[in-house]
């Protein structure tokens, strides 16, 4: 028996009288929340507008959410449709099962939908979202400690996840978090993402691109750790296989976007005033902490008019404090 460990709930939902409250649920909704109110502010910075992000916001999670489900549900049919199974509980969202490869895809189509409607560039959106995204599966993995899911091999270390329930096959013991590997591993994607657009001011989609690449690489290590069944490919779970090629293409496009479209873009939406203008106008308003328009986008002031030269017997006015 281990001396030091991480419990487990002794149930992953609450009743409000006959209400259900789910603690994966609530953990999605969370992060959810995180992402927009992060990403809006990030946005703000960049020069966009208030509310542009919750207003795609509203195509990308519902398409991320069936999305998530559907790799879910495919790549664990036989939980679904085999022998035994009830077809029903593929929809039963709240019970767990969520692949964050399908739910990122699908969920960049709903954002694509809601950024033509709204007429801003799809890359520009994609980057100020990208650091909230990784905040909001850090919050969302929680759920699976909630439902005593998806840990990893038996272990003896002092944060080893204590596993009480039986159901599912499940057998109870002590075994690594992976969850908690994985929401320590997008914090820390996150930061990355951050500090990275900082010092080189990433633009066109790179900084997403940077984390999908970040991400894939954190999910290849954990997903080897994992217990849980799996397909297998020349001995590689399924999702190791999809991270090697995800992170091969998030990589390239850095890569090839870099070159044929170099710097940041100077306005990401109509209307709106340039990332230079808002930095210089809203120093404190900068998610990062930072004016993150840099000097770039600044104008020097006109010098087009000529003042006349004093008298000679006047002494010249000292120049306005005013001026920087």
């Amino acid at each position: 028996m281990n001396l030091a460990y991480i419990p487990s709930p002794s149930h992953g939902v609450l009743y409000l009288g006959s209400l259900p409250l789910r603690g994966y649920a609530f953990c999605i909704i969370i992060g959810v929340f995180v992402a927009v109110w992060f990403g809006n502010r990030r946005w703000i910075a960049r020069g966009g507008q208030p509310g542009t992000v919750a207003d795609i916001a509203v195509w990308a999670v519902p398409f991320g959410l069936v999305g998530g489900r559907l790799y879910h549900v495919i790549t664990d049919y036989e939980l679904y449709f085999g022998a035994g199974r009830d077809w029903v509980d593929a929809f039963k969202v709240w019970e767990g099962g969520l692949g964050i490869w399908g739910a990122i895809a699908l969920g960049a189509l709903g954002a694509w939908i809601g950024a033509r409607r709204r007429g801003v560039p799809m890359p520009a959106y994609a980057d100020a979202v990208a650091p909230g995204i990784a905040f909001a599966q850090a919050i969302g993995r929680w759920g699976n400690w909630f439902n005593q899911e998806l840990y990893g091999r038996e272990t003896h270390v002092p944060w080893a996840l204590h596993i009480t329930s039986s159901e599912g096959g499940r057998v109870p013991g002590y075994y690594h978090p992976t969850f908690l590997y994985e929401s320590l591993w997008c914090v820390g994607v996150g930061l990355l993402v951050i500090w990275a657009d900082r010092r080189f001011r990433l633009g066109h989609g790179r900084a997403f691109a940077l984390y999908v690449a970040a991400y894939c690489v954190g999910r290849g290590w954990i997903e080897y750790m994992r217990v849980d069944d799996a397909h297998h490919i020349l001995g590689l779970r399924l999702n190791d296989w999809t991270a090697l090629v995800v992170f091969l293409l998030a990589v390239t496009y850095m890569v090839v976007s870099a070159k044929k479209r170099p710097g940041r873009e100077a306005v990401v939406e109509p209307g709106a005033v340039s990332a230079g203008d808002a930095a210089d106008t809203t120093p404190d308003t900068d998610a990062e902490g930072e004016d993150e328009a840099g000097t770039a986008g600044r104008t020097a002031p006109a010098a087009d008019k000529t003042e006349p030269a004093p008298a000679p017997d006047s002494k010249p006015e000292p120049e306005s404090a005013e001026k920087s």
